[in-house]
This record gives structure tokens, C-alpha cells and sequence, in this order.
């Protein structure tokens, strides 16, 4: 069981963006989501722990390994995917594991093709180990970095927004890999799409300007707001009128029409009707009440 233990990062870039602010948190074996809205410092954050910058002041331990000192120590026991995971071209599949094994250590060639062939096996894309990664959807390259990720048994996997752009059916493979890999290691899973949190992890944090506005249970944080959350469905032209008269978390278009969600601990009336809450109205919820007036 591991446990990465972080507190009190700041970072301020040179153009003055305070990317994070006063960040604390401890996060144990298994899936935990890191919600935000973009710009919100998830991939700041990310970066830190992946060792690729440096934070300015606080302070970030892998057990006993101090990530902003020992960077080394750090990459021996990390798996990182990020955002955009770049391919060699005209490359097979087989290979690119190879070479990324080979950079990482395993030097043993009869140990390296098992460990490559078993990463392949572990993806389901052992049958296409001989095809050129160039060619992959963007599902299998998502698995093809997920497999590098595992190379050498880490104790930490940070994967930054890895479902954006994959269509339903690559996305809910790409869940369930994950939810089997993260049984045994922690894994980061940062990303601004409410349902991957919702359908993976047991533990999660929101993000916004820097700062985290939530840490807790997905469930705990859905208890929150029962019997809170009211829904109505208005003419467009109406809108900015209703955003004026009631605390409106969120409003999406439902056939055609402007669907409003508001907060509110008693009754609004005028037609509001009471909803369960969903991670969604949480997540509005916590970046609203960030932002400020």
C-alpha cells in the first residue's frame, strides 16, 4: 500500500498565472479523480508529480521518496500518460514498447520481449504487435500508453485527460483497463469529464484557479446537495433573467431548450422541480462558489 502525501505546492509562472495555489492532499492505492475545468492547474499539478517542473515552495513525498528532490528516485517507480502521447512513426507496436523498455532499464533482452509481449497481452492488442502504432485508433494508442505506463511495475500512474476525443466504445475499454490496473497502484486520474470520475473512482478532488475546492467521496459529495439540486426547463429569452433571480449552477440545451439547474435548500417555486443531484451539479456547484464575485 502506498501513499503519496502532498502539501502545501505552490507554483507561479513567469507570466504571473498562479497555476497552484496552497495545494494539499493525500491520495492512497487505487483511482483517484482529479476534476477541473480547464486552466483550472490539474496538468500544473500533473507536471509537478511527473517531475517534469518544479514547484516553488511546499512539498510532495512518494512514501518515503521526496519527489521535488529526488526526481530519480521518482521516475524509477512512475507511469505517466499524458495528454498527448507522441508515436515514432512507422514503428509497430512491439518495437515502440521495446525501445521505451530498453530507456527504462530493461536491459535483459529475453526478459524485455516477455515483459512486452505480456504488457500486450495485459492491453489486448497482442494481435496487433506487428502493426505500425501510426496507424492505431485513438483507443489502442491510449492502450499502447497505458502499457508503457506499466513498464517496470510502478507505484504511481498520472494519466492526464486520457479520454478526450475517444468514441464510446474505446472509452468504456479504456475504463475497464484502468479500473484493473488501479487495484494494485495509485493512478491519477486528471480530466475535465465528470463521468470518468463518476464510473472509476472511489476518491476524487475538484480544481479551480489554482486551488482544490473539494476532497472527499464522489458519494459524500452527492450527500452534500440532496434535496438541493431543482431542475426546470425555460424559453431561451429567459434566461439571464432567471440567472439573476436564482443561483444557477448549470444550464445545458434539452431539445432545444435552455434545462436550468439551480441550488437551493427550500423550495423555489414557479415550476422548479426537485432532482438527485449528480457529479455533474457537484461539480458546478464547487466551481462556482470558487470563482470570485
Amino acid at each position: 500500500m502506498s501513499l503519496l502525501k502532498i502539501s502545501n505546492l505552490q507554483k507561479t509562472y513567469p507570466n504571473g498565472t498562479h497555476a497552484l495555489n496552497d495545494v494539499t492532499l493525500e491520495i492512497g492505492n487505487g483511482m483517484f479523480g482529479l476534476l477541473g475545468p480547464n486552466g483550472a492547474g490539474k496538468s500544473s499539478l500533473m507536471r509537478t508529480l511527473a517531475t517534469l517542473q518544479e514547484a516553488d515552495s511546499g512539498s510532495a513525498f512518494l512514501d518515503d521518496i521526496n519527489i521535488l528532490e529526488d526526481p530519480k528516485s521518482v521516475r524509477k517507480v512512475l507511469g505517466y500518460l499524458p495528454q498527448e502521447f507522441g508515436v515514432y512513426p512507422r514503428i509497430t507496436a512491439f518495437q515502440l514498447l521495446d525501445h521505451l523498455a530498453t530507456l527504462k532499464g530493461v536491459t535483459n533482452g529475453r526478459e524485455r520481449k516477455e515483459l512486452v509481449e505480456y504488457l500486450l497481452e495485459k492491453v489486448n492488442l497482442f494481435n496487433e504487435r506487428n502493426k505500425n502504432v501510426k496507424g492505431f485508433s485513438g483507443g489502442m494508442k491510449q492502450r499502447i500508453g497505458i502499457a508503457q505506463a506499466l513498464i517496470k511495475s510502478p507505484k504511481l500512474i498520472i494519466v492526464d485527460e486520457p479520454t478526450a476525443g475517444l468514441d464510446p466504445g474505446e472509452r468504456n475499454r479504456f475504463h475497464n483497463l484502468l479500473a484493473e490496473v488501479g487495484e494494485e497502484v495509485i493512478i491519477i486520474l486528471s480530466t475535465h469529464i465528470v463521468e470518468d470520475v463518476k464510473e472509476l473512482c472511489t476518491d476524487m478532488a475538484i480544481m479551480n484557479l489554482g486551488e482544490i475546492v473539494y476532497k472527499g467521496s464522489p458519494a459524500n459529495a452527492l450527500t452534500e446537495l440532496h434535496g438541493k439540486i431543482w431542475r426546470k426547463t425555460i424559453q431561451r429569452s429567459e434566461k439571464e433573467t432567471y440567472k439573476q433571480n436564482y443561483r444557477v449552477i448549470s444550464d445545458k440545451m434539452v431539445a432545444g431548450l435552455p434545462q436550468l439547474h439551480i441550488l437551493s435548500d427550500t423550495d423555489p417555486g414557479n415550476g422548479f422541480i426537485q432532482v438527485e443531484p449528480g457529479l455533474e451539479d457537484v461539480f458546478f456547484t464547487k466551481i462556482n462558489a470558487a470563482v470570485p464575485a
